[in-house]
């Protein structure tokens, strides 16, 4: 049976019929049919947020009352977890323990974080008081609106909840549409939130490709911001979309992180460092770290390391719990990575190790859907070392000194991740400083939580998720001035026009 929209609080076909199918990676088998929407529902989905907003009790409601719906779904989250865990591995590639020990309590954990900020950010306070003339300033938060939302296929469970949990708790309705590839846990999110009686239209779900459906999300007039992650092509043209009727927009887009290992760095630390940085999921990471800026005093040695170490990455079923690293995400991810491999070897990187698919996966796999652990030696100004790859490739340059490597990681479109591997704390921190990028890791990475903001400089996006930061990226300033005049002293500004005083 197919999976259906969720608008205005009830299950729908899409309004055409259309389905189409989903499939499991490791072994190319469709797991399920997913309603295909079509420009029409996408727009009854946006008129269903704008009536929930300006019609509904959801933005009148007190921040306590949205929290504690917002933790209801966390707990509902929470309770299914063991079966929205395969759903998410089996439809994405992802392993099984990556959904059952980050995915799914991490969205849990972003729905309680921003259920806290419902219950204890202010909507009002004091700003101040003017002398003349008498007046007090106050500063209010306000929800934004109806705000579309339109999530990858990397982290589909974890990214719908970084964007519905921060809009809902602020007091916005929401449209969300995940990637085609990976609908099915989004599904079984918006599910918990109906379960939560989070009333209708507050949030909606629309499925199937970007094209038209997609496009309208970004350009409805009814909606008031669009929060975007995905690939920077994709960023650019929401960007066009939006700017018809000037709507607020955050953007989380691509990256090519730089993991810059100094010369006294612990290096065995460093070395699992390195590669979790890069071939965590397969390097379907917006801020992997796929550049390994290394230090030439200890190069050959942690190089070696490196190599040894990818060969071990145990590469399989994803349902199984002994699996590092399944498939990708569907057969054009690997064609891209191939296009790149065959890409960097005529640029003249020099092939470590990988480079190809895997040989000897257990029967019933599709070894033609998996990548081995790709390493190049490589040069900075290479187009394996300048474009995303979005894929399990490092490359790793060679870098004489904390300044070239500070040149080096900055030299790229991109601004999102990248890490600091050193025992000095000051240098680390000194390097960490001059890197133009959103975030950066000491001696560590990936390591994401809701407390903490997260974005890109450059061509890495705009606007912050997450944190108080990202909770305040779905909320109006308003700035209210009150006169405090007992007489009309207190207004001579009026005597600008003739007569008034």
């Amino acid at each position: 049976m197919a999976t259906k929209l969720f608008i205005d609080g009830a299950w729908v076909e899409a309004e055409n019929g259309e389905t189409f199918p989903t499939f499991a990676p490791s072994t190319g088998e469709q797991i399920d049919e997913v309603a295909k929407a079509s420009r029409g529902d996408a727009i009854k989905a946006v008129e269903a947020a704008r009536r929930a907003f300006d019609e509904g009790p959801w933005p009148r409601l007190s921040g306590a009352e949205r929290a504690a719906k917002l933790n209801r779904v966390a707990e509902i989250i929470t309770e299914r977890s063991a079966e929205i865990s395969e759903i998410e591995a089996r439809d994405g590639g992802g392993t099984i323990k990556k959904a059952m020990f980050a995915d799914i309590p991490g969205a849990a954990g972003t729905f309680q974080y921003f259920a806290g900020c419902a219950e204890t950010e202010p909507d009002e306070f004091d700003h101040g008081e003017s002398p003349f003339p008498p007046a007090k300033s106050v500063i209010r938060r306000e929800p934004i609106g109806v705000c579309s939302q339109i999530v990858p296929w990397n982290f589909p469970f974890i990214m719908a909840s970084w964007k519905i949990a921060p809009a809902i708790a602020a007091g916005n309705t929401v449209v969300l549409k995940p990637a085609s590839f990976t609908s099915l846990s989004a599904v079984e999110m918006v599910k918990a939130c109906e379960e939560a009686e989070i009333p209708p239209g507050v949030v909606n779900l629309i499925t199937g490709p970007g094209g038209s459906a997609g496009e309208e999300l970004a350009s409805h007039p009814l909606v008031d911001k669009v929060a975007f992650t995905g690939s920077t092509e994709v960023g650019r043209r929401i960007m066009q979309l939006a700017s018809g009727t000037v709507k607020k927009v955050t953007l989380e887009l691509g990256g090519k992180s730089a993991n810059i290992v100094l010369d006294d760095a612990d290096l065995d630390l460093a070395a699992a460092g390195v590669l979790f940085g890069t071939f965590f999921h397969n390097g379907q990471v917006c801020e992997s770290g796929t550049r390994a800026l290394v230090h030439a005093d200890i190069y050959d040695e942690f190089v070696g390391m490196l190599v040894e170490r990818a060969a071990k990455i145990v590469i399989g079923d994803p349902l199984d719990m002994a699996t590092d690293l399944g498939p990708l995400v569907a057969p054009a991810q690997v064609d891209t990575v191939e296009r790149y491999v065959k890409l960097g070897l005529d640029e003249g990187a020099k092939l470590l190790c990988g480079g190809s698919n895997p040989a000897g996966l257990a029967e019933g796999l599709d070894s033609t859907a998996y990548f081995s652990p790709t390493i190049f030696e490589a040069d900075n100004s290479m187009r394996i070392a300048q474009e995303e790859i979005f894929g399990p490739v490092l490359c790793v340059i060679k870098i004489n000194s904390d300044e070239e490597a500070v040149a080096v990681a900055n030299d790229s479109i991109y601004g999102l991740g990248g890490g600091v591997w050193s025992t000095d704390a000051d240098r680390a921190h000194s390097v960490a400083s001059q890197m133009r990028t959103g975030t950066v890791w000491i001696n560590d990475y990936h390591m994401l939580s809701p407390q903490q903001p997260f974005g890109g400089y450059k061509q890495s996006g705009i606007g912050r998720e997450l944190s108080e930061i990202g909770y305040n990226e779905y909320r109006q300033v308003k700035h209210v001035w009150r006169n405090t005049a007992t007489n009309r002293d207190g207004y001579m500004h009026f005597a600008a026009l003739s007569g008034e005083i």
